[in-house]
């Protein structure tokens, strides 16, 4: 009889387009959330609902403009180690402001260095939140020394 702890456990299944979608835009409002919270120079006042608008908006101007910029801004993503990609998202939370004002939402940042941190915020609290909610995958490979693979001869 095989030892159930060395049994590969199957992935589990993947869930509907529609709830992943869900899960997300729950989860960039719960950052934009802690962005408000936590970073000095964003404010935001209003009913709750309305920062799931702000992360709706958020995640569409993401979506849409920034594969766009990252391919204008090649040289300085590769230049930077990818350092510049932080400051397209403080760009891209500042329009989210902008776009959020014209909408009647009260969504402000107080300029550059807020957005910054903000974005920084943003991106380490979905990060960390779609990992603890299973929608980013994280896989683990263990290779043994010595082993039959190309190193191990």
């Amino acid at each position: 009889m095989q030892d159930p702890s060395q049994t590969p456990s199957l992935p589990p299944a993947p869930q509907p387009d529609w709830q992943r979608l869900l899960l997300r835009w729950l989860i960039s409002s719960l950052g934009i959330f802690a962005a408000v919270w936590t970073v000095p120079g964003i404010a935001f006042s209003g009913p709750g609902w309305h920062i799931g608008i702000v992360a709706l908006v958020f995640g569409l101007l993401n979506a849409l403009l920034r594969p766009l910029i990252y391919l204008l801004t090649c040289p300085l993503v590769i230049l930077t180690l990818g350092l510049f990609g932080l400051v397209i998202n403080a760009l891209l939370l500042g329009l989210t402001s902008a776009l959020a004002d014209q909408v009647g939402i009260n969504f402000h940042i107080d300029g550059f260095w807020p957005a910054f941190w903000g974005g920084l915020i943003i991106s380490l609290v979905t990060t960390i939140l779609s990992i603890l909610a299973g929608d980013t995958q994280i896989k683990v490979v263990h290779v043994r020394p010595g082993g039959d693979g190309p190193m191990g001869r």
